[in-house]
């Protein structure tokens, strides 16, 4: 599993014009699942975006996770944080999960962030076409593979 994190003072999803989900502070994820991912790493990465201290203290220095300023997130599938780009001009995603395989895993990932956070989560909706609006806070982004733990 691929996420790319931006942490935001709001960020908000629409569909067919009509906002789905929507959050002020915390953060936006997007995630990209593959074949190759399971419960270990929706484990994993659950733990790892909700603990992240990249939220300021009260000296203004990133030392606090989203648990701790209670933050939202707004979470959406992204296929295409799976591209290879190697050949050619036009990208691959043959390394992204079919959607038999990626829904279940996406909607175990939205359990799971849920039960680490304590509270619902916002989403888009899967393989929709989604317009995403955010204001990066920082800008802070962070990208995390769950098969790059070391």
């Amino acid at each position: 599993m691929i996420t790319v994190l931006q942490r935001t003072s709001e960020a908000s999803v629409k569909i067919n014009q009509e906002i789905v989900g929507e959050i002020e502070e915390g953060l936006m994820i997007l995630l990209g699942i593959e074949e190759a991912d399971s419960q270990e790493d929706i484990d994993w990465l659950c733990r790892k975006v909700c603990n992240l201290r990249i939220f300021d203290d009260e000296a203004g220095v990133m030392n606090k996770s989203l648990i701790d300023v209670n933050g939202d997130i707004l979470l959406i599938s992204q296929f295409t944080l799976h591209a290879s780009t190697k050949k050619g001009n036009r990208p691959s995603y043959i390394k992204a999960a079919k959607p038999d395989v990626a829904i279940p895993l996406y909607e175990k990932f939205i359990k799971q962030l849920e039960a680490e956070l304590g509270k619902p989560i916002q989403t888009g909706e899967f393989g929709a076409d989604m317009k995403v609006s955010l204001i990066n806070d920082g800008p802070v982004t962070i990208m995390i593979d769950s098969k790059n733990k070391q």
